[in-house]
């Protein structure tokens, strides 16, 4: 079965709700100029009254090494996103340096950024639509036939998927996992629960 990915998160009630509909991965963005980012603080708070059974995953763009390590060390995050532009030699670097699972995450734009992010050795790829000036949380779709390239069970698929498509993109494509942000919103930054739940549902 797909797992579902819930990104976003700012409140415990919007990220205890989605881990008891069934999400699998909740995403805890730390990237400043987010309208979704979150504190250290903030974070280690709703990440510590969480079950186990949840995977945490901590969202980066373009941050440096040092502050990556502290803020899951702080928080006890299981999972490391790079949503950035980062290279081949920093993804492996942090890998040795954390012993946490990676995500690298690439906006499908054309075959071409199809097959840079195939010469990645993070332990999960994910592929989300292409914005300029934006890094995910966009709310568009791209071209699923683009992630069918990608070692499905590396896959995480993002970008424009609600609960009216979900089950079509993951009939296609047939990825690890799917990823959903603004669609299961009210506004950025905080959760609808009637979202969450039909998206989940659908997914499932």
């Amino acid at each position: 079965m797909t797992k579902v990915k819930i990104c976003g998160i700012k409140a415990y009630e919007d990220a205890i709700n989605a881990v008891n509909l069934g999400a699998d991965y909740l995403g805890f963005n730390f990237y400043r100029h987010s309208p979704r980012y979150i504190g250290i603080s903030k974070a280690k708070n709703i990440m510590e009254k969480l079950p186990k059974n949840v995977k945490k995953v901590g969202i980066f763009v373009n941050e440096n090494v040092g502050k990556i390590k502290k803020t899951a060390d702080a928080c006890d995050i299981d999972i490391i996103q790079l949503s950035g532009d980062e290279g081949r030699e920093f993804v492996i670097n942090l890998k040795k340096l954390l012993s946490k699972k990676i995500i690298k995450s690439f906006r499908a734009i054309d075959s071409k950024e199809i097959e840079k992010a195939k010469q990645y050795k993070s332990d999960y790829i994910m592929l989300d639509s292409y914005k300029k000036g934006y890094y995910g949380g966009t709310g568009a779709k791209f071209n699923w036939n683009l992630a069918k390239r990608i070692d499905r069970r590396r896959l995480f698929l993002s970008g424009g998927l609600n609960a009216y498509n979900v089950k079509l993109a993951i009939n296609k494509v047939r990825p690890y996992a799917v990823d959903a942000c603004s669609s299961t919103e009210i506004c950025p930054g905080k959760k609808d629960y009637n979202k969450i739940k039909e998206f989940i549902e659908a997914a499932k």
